[in-house]
């Protein structure tokens, strides 16, 4: 290891945020980490990232809650969906399926970026009755809906032609520092190079196929509260987009002090202050309802 470079926390990942493989509906497999106990909070990251991501997230929220954050199809050692174009119905039916396996009956559902087009649809839908509140970080709409095809195709082409001439490495090392605020530190940095570093060339295509082919305003309203946050320096999905987002939704919306896109990775104290927060009002909501 090149000793100018930061430390990447890994030892730290796998005592405190460890992986494992559950098997779910037709032998597929889903990686997660898991951490803590109590009412449980899922995490889904974005496109160019992965479970560990969350872990300094997590690491804040584990005295409190159970916290799970899957590997989206296609990514780490999960299993890929067989649709070649998947839509968010098919990432959400494997999140039904990995809910059903892990026995979790309520939850608060996390998704960031790409993520959140994920949880949308699963709140939306198949998860109505498992969701007790959603909570969307820096969400990326998508480009499925009729007005916004053609940047979506110039989008799709550009991805995979990054991804061809790059690889997954050269992708890391060019699109890394785009996801954090103007002044990132060198540690936040690293951690989403090496997070990035680690994507599945054919998962991240499937990935691409749904940002570009779908539209997270397109598959309904969610059911739960919902609450929107991004970072006031998110380049990605900018702050005057996911508030039109929060609108759509009738969803609550703030921004997140000194982030970029990655805010789970730049200010994981402040995001993992606002899931607990939307935990503390699903449980003082339950407490409620049974006085």
């Amino acid at each position: 290891m090149d000793m100018a470079q930061p430390p990447i926390p890994t030892t730290r990942l796998q005592q405190c945020f460890p992986e494992r493989l559950v098997t779910v509906a037709e032998g597929a497999r889903v990686a997660i980490r898991e951490c803590g106990q109590g009412p449980v909070v899922v995490l889904l990251h974005g496109i160019g990232s992965g479970a560990a991501s969350w872990l300094h997230c997590a690491q804040r929220l584990a005295g409190d809650y159970r916290v799970i954050a899957w590997d989206a199809p296609g990514y780490g050692r999960s299993t890929a969906l067989p649709e070649g174009q998947p839509r968010a119905q098919h990432y959400a039916a494997r999140l039904e399926a990995l809910l059903q396996a892990l026995g979790v009956d309520r939850c608060v559902l996390v998704g960031h970026s790409l993520g959140a087009l994920m949880a949308t649809a699963y709140a939306s839908g198949s998860g109505a009755r498992r969701v007790a509140r959603l909570v969307l970080l820096s969400p990326a709409r998508g480009y499925g809906a009729e007005a916004l095809r053609e940047p979506g195709q110039r989008v799709r082409r550009q991805r995979l032609d990054s991804l061809e001439r790059l690889g997954i490495h050269g992708l890391a090392r060019e699109r890394a520092a785009r996801l954090l605020g103007l002044n990132p530190s060198e540690d936040a940095l690293a951690w989403v190079r090496w997070n990035m570093a680690r994507l599945n060339p054919a998962g991240y295509r499937q990935a691409v196929a749904l940002l570009c082919g779908d539209d997270l305003l397109g598959n309904g309203l969610p059911t739960a509260p919902c609450e929107v946050h991004v970072g006031e320096e998110d380049a990605i999905t900018a702050p005057e987009d996911c508030g039109a987002i929060a609108r759509a939704l009738g969803a609550s919306f703030s921004l997140i002090p000194g982030a970029g896109h990655a805010s789970p990775i730049e200010q994981p104290e402040v995001v993992a202050g606002r899931i607990a927060h939307a935990q503390r009002l699903v449980l003082e909501g339950t407490a409620h309802a049974k006085a």
